[in-house]
């Protein structure tokens, strides 16, 4: 296929091949993969650089950048290597010696620290930086390790502060060695932030001093470009539905219970949770109707979210449902009601399942945010999302919604939310809410004006 890119996709790689350390916030469906490749191309042309490692989800790195090299006419002489799999698999892949090696995140820490072959990358591309906002993973340490090693190096996201501004202290220190924000995330915290919520001495969150956003937006603006896919593309309509579900007294007085006791006894078996975050997973998981108790195995609340799910689908007439769920319990039930109601379904658990969603195959398509959040197009399937159980992650949330409403898409799509009402579900669509005001603002501050910068 040729490649005939929008003025912003030039302008993007133009800003990767001119700029040795680029942190790139492209919204989803504005093609970073297309992006970034077209400017590894043109760095391998020039000898600017001879190694490129790409690093990204597990099936983004698996099945989206090697459909993007093989897609696109301008792409197809680029070598290029798979390193997924066993560990024999990547060692061999790795040994390939290719112009660009895509490996997963998780194998990062392997490559530097386990594999015993030489990291020899003089460009390194990280496809979703956001998953580097935790300085205290493997990852994080063993890309840091390396850093000095990296001549030129790229950090792509659509979401770059999914929750809050603090995100950002680790992914800057992976690009440009703390030179903006600081080498230290303490020094960090002390520079832009203040307690928040504590106890006596115990600090549990921290929110931005006045003005530091601007300050903060101000110290990474020369490296950075982000765009919005409501600015460059003619993007479909999306309609956000929520649909509300509730308990009737006896579930609500169980769900009550819990919430104030964090302890409820279900058919001899007491189930508690030991701290807060425990609570909220568990309620959580009542929202959507059963609950694990401490052997694993799943006490039912309700059938409120399966009855309005099977609403839904039949209102769809049809057409093809994209589910978001995200117990193992949710999948279980769901599976259940799908099977009375003799209505085919597939699981998104691997290439194959992709391709069948999006030749219009699976009516029913079952995914896991964690598992279908990034890079994957599936905008050709259907229309519809519904999720029937919610996520305190706003980046698993706007990316899974991304797969439906993105470039491409030629209908409008509904999201729709199954809400228990009473719930903790109205406190994480609150959350979300919050959260994407915050990072939209980053987005916003950092926007690239291409009539501007010409």
């Amino acid at each position: 296929m040729k490649y005939n890119p929008h003025k912003y996709q030039s302008y993007a790689t133009d800003f990767i091949i001119k700029k040795p350390i680029a942190a790139v916030f492209l919204e989803m469906g504005l093609g970073k993969s297309v992006i970034s490749l077209t400017a590894i191309k043109s760095l391998l042309e020039s000898e600017t650089v001879c190694k490129v490692l790409v690093i990204a989800p597990l099936r983004v790195a698996r099945d989206t950048w090697p459909m993007e090299i093989t897609k696109w006419d301008h792409l197809k002489g680029i070598g290029y290597a798979v390193a997924v799999g066993t560990e024999a698999e990547r060692k061999a892949a790795i040994l390939r010696n290719e112009p660009v090696t895509i490996i997963n995140r998780e194998n990062v820490d392997w490559l530097i620290n386990k594999s015993g072959l030489p990291f020899d990358f003089d460009m390194v591309v990280i496809d979703e930086l956001s998953s580097f906002k935790s300085y205290g993973a493997k990852r994080f340490k063993a890309l840091i390790k390396v850093r000095p090693f990296i001549k030129r190096i790229v950090g792509l996201t659509g979401t770059p502060s999914s929750n809050g501004l603090m995100d950002l202290w680790a992914e800057f220190r992976i690009l440009d060695f703390g030179k903006r924000l600081g080498r230290y995330i303490t020094r960090y915290r002390l520079s832009y932030f203040e307690p928040d919520k504590r106890n006596a001495q115990m600090v549990f969150s921290y929110k931005p001093l006045p003005g530091a956003e601007d300050a903060i937006y101000e110290k990474i603006s020369d490296i950075t470009i982000s765009m919005k896919s409501v600015d460059y593309l003619d993007m479909p309509e999306c309609i956000i539905n929520e649909v509300p579900v509730f308990m009737n007294p006896s579930e609500q007085s169980v769900y009550d219970d819990f919430r104030e006791d964090m302890v409820i006894k279900l058919k001899n078996e007491e189930i508690d949770a030991a701290n807060a975050a425990v609570l909220s997973g568990k309620l959580l998981q009542m929202a959507n109707g059963a609950v694990y108790d401490e052997t694993g195995h799943a006490h039912l609340i309700h059938d409120r979210k399966l009855d309005a799910l099977e609403d839904l689908i039949e209102g769809a007439n049809g057409k093809p449902v994209l589910v978001a769920y995200w117990f193992k319990h949710d999948l279980v039930r769901i599976e259940q009601r799908l099977k009375e109601m003799k209505i085919p379904y597939a699981k998104l658990d691997s290439s194959s399942s992709i391709e069948k969603w999006n030749s219009g195959d699976i009516p029913v398509l079952l995914a896991h945010p964690a598992s279908a959040g990034h890079g994957l197009n599936l905008q050709a399937g259907g229309s519809t999302l519904v999720w029937f159980g919610l996520t305190w992650s706003l980046e698993l949330y706007q990316q899974m919604n991304a797969r439906l409403w993105r470039q491409g898409q030629s209908e409008t799509v509904v999201l729709h939310h199954i809400i228990c009402r009473g719930s903790i579900d109205e406190d994480v669509m609150d959350a979300l809410n919050r959260k994407e005001k915050t990072q939209s603002a980053l987005i916003d501050a950092v926007k690239v004006n291409l009539r501007a910068r010409k």
